[in-house]
């Protein structure tokens, strides 16, 4: 089998394993997904979805959440790691999005990207899971298990995000979403999970590759 043939199948297996899959972190609206997206960076969806209802229920919106007290906010997202500079990037970008577009949550990567705290992953990620938008976004599980199975050698999320994008080329937001839930159930950093992989035989290394 070449490598445009494994390709092919790698892809055939994971569509056919997650026809649709979603995002476990939990919101409403575009603006409490980008809030749970920004405070998921290096963080369990797991423990987002714990301080998210009370944070929600007290900042509703960008406008409320722009005025917030940065020592009450922190109190609301104390648990979740690097809390400090994730209460001030979360203000900023309330703030940013009050004079910048008239209170609602902008929706391409390049206006998202203005946004404090938001990086190319955080905004790919939002655009995947709200829009089904044909971006790859690369996270530590996404990493992880593309280059297990031999489909990217680099070592940046950024490098494998475009190596990714030029092998799949299509169904992008849903091979993002199914690599992510792989990782985190299967294919885990810690004790992979061999026996219920379904693409075992494409698989390279147990390595736990992480991006420099």
């Amino acid at each position: 089998m070449n490598k445009k043939q494994k390709v092919s199948e790698i892809k055939k297996r994971f569509l056919q394993h997650y026809p649709n899959p979603k995002t476990e972190l939990k919101y409403q609206n575009i603006y409490e997904l980008l809030v749970a997206v920004i405070l998921s960076a290096q963080c369990t969806d797991k423990r987002v979805n714990i301080v998210t209802p009370a944070l929600f229920a007290k900042y509703p919106m960008p406008s409320i959440l722009a005025n917030a007290h940065i020592d009450e906010l922190k109190e609301f997202i104390k648990s979740v790691s690097f809390f400090n500079n994730k209460a001030q990037n979360l203000i900023k970008m309330a703030k940013q999005v009050m004079e910048k577009f008239d209170g609602k949550i902008p929706t391409t990567q390049e206006d998202l990207k203005t946004l404090a705290g938001v990086g190319q992953k955080t905004a790919n990620v939002v655009l995947i899971e709200y829009f089904e938008a044909n971006y790859m976004a690369v996270d530590t599980h996404v990493f992880r298990t593309s280059h297990r199975l031999g489909l990217s050698r680099s070592k940046t999320p950024l490098q494998t995000e475009q190596d990714l994008i030029k092998i799949f080329k299509t169904d992008l937001s849903i091979l993002h979403q199914a690599f992510v839930l792989f990782g985190r159930y299967i294919c885990k950093a810690i004790k992979p999970d061999c026996q219920s992989c379904f693409v075992q035989e494409f698989c390279v290394s147990k390595n736990n590759f992480k991006p420099t």
